[in-house]
């Protein structure tokens, strides 16, 4: 995922900068003292498991296999916005499995003894045992694999995989088939950090303050399109109730309405209009989700706008994240305050 992560790093204009290539070793301009170290997603949770490095951006489905549940380390988003699949079960599609069509179709199957086990071939071996212990399955054996799995219960090697699933075309090409229940995780990109890394630096939990301000508010903004329309009314109250009264409207808190100054009312003096009237265009503003666009320009079409303009997001910040305050009581450290250090922590400790 290192092409995604450079991609949103840039756009929330945290740019990596890597001088060359084929070096492992890189710098982010825009934080100084933060070195970027390009791993493999399992050497990523595994660095960060060892303190070796402080941060790490890797997904949620190998956090869990190799973390395994561990409380080392700390989730700081869980939605990065790329990345997505899922880890889930392939059952053949015909042959003894042509009637199983859900988990506890799977479980309730009479071949499973403890001579002849359910044979799961998968590289998420903790994921697989904490799934099928959890859903009370009986007689499980677990298959390691490098590559390739599909082809497991094909060659006979298996009788099901588990793997990751991004359109379930592979499994489809070969001859396998998602059940219900058959969605062990859903996995993304994930921001991870040290725990013990977050508690002992103020400088390094500033660094994730930042991070996480940026991410969301760029995921936020990213999901958003601002679009600006002429409308004609008696006050900018008039243009807003009727922007207010169509549902796709609504914005964010509302639109935005001001005065547009046209060149006939700034060739009539300083009073403005011939009788010194104010201007009965206005310019609103409303932001519109992406997935809506159409819908919101014909609703404002219908409510007299014109001359509409469409504007891409880069940013929406709002009140201090929730995953902020979330981290902070998750530490400990409630009153921790960012650039302050731990004197701000200690002194709203010593206050409560």
């Amino acid at each position: 995922m290192a092409e995604d992560t450079l991609a949103l790093l840039a756009d929330c204009q945290l740019k990596v900068y890597k001088p060359n290539p084929r070096q492992y070793v890189a710098a982010i301009p825009a934080l100084p003292g933060l070195e970027v170290w390009f791993q493999r997603a399992s050497d990523v949770v595994r660095k960060l498991m060892y303190g070796d490095v402080d941060l790490g951006i890797v997904g949620y489905d190998m956090l869990a296999e190799v973390a395994d549940g561990g409380r080392d380390l700390v989730i700081l988003h869980d939605a990065l916005g790329f990345g997505g699949c899922h880890l889930g079960l392939g059952i053949p599609a015909g042959g003894r499995f042509a009637g199983v069509d859900s988990l506890a179709a799977l479980r309730s199957m009479p071949d499973w003894t403890p001579s002849t086990p359910l044979r799961v071939v998968t590289g998420y071996q903790n994921v697989a045992r904490a799934f099928f212990a959890k859903e009370g399955f009986q007689h499980v054996r677990l298959l390691g694999a490098d590559g390739a799995l599909e082809a497991a219960p094909l060659m006979g090697t298996a009788d099901i995989i588990l793997d990751l699933v991004s359109t379930g075309v592979t499994l489809r090409e070969n001859g396998l088939k998602q059940v219900d229940g058959g969605t062990v995780m859903e996995s993304e990109g994930v921001l991870v950090a040290n725990r013990a890394a977050l508690i002992a630096s103020p400088a390094l939990l500033d660094v994730v303050h930042e991070l996480i301000e940026r991410f969301e508010a760029h995921l936020k903004a990213d999901a958003y399109f601002s679009v600006i329309a002429n409308m004609r009314g008696s006050s900018a109250s008039d243009v807003a109730a009727r922007i207010l009264a169509c549902p796709e409207l609504g914005g964010l808190e509302g639109p935005t309405v001001s005065p547009v100054f046209t060149r006939g009312w700034a060739t009539a003096g300083p009073g403005g209009g011939p009788a010194g009237e104010a201007p009965d265009l206005f310019a609103a503003t409303v932001c519109v989700p992406k997935r809506k666009l159409y819908e919101s320009i014909k609703a404002l079409r219908a409510a007299g706008g014109s001359g509409v303009l469409v504007q891409p997001m880069t940013y929406i910040f709002d009140e201090e994240p929730a995953r902020w305050r979330a981290l902070l009581a998750d530490l400990g450290l409630d009153g921790y305050v960012p650039g302050g250090g731990r004197v701000a922590a200690k002194e709203a400790a010593a206050a409560a």
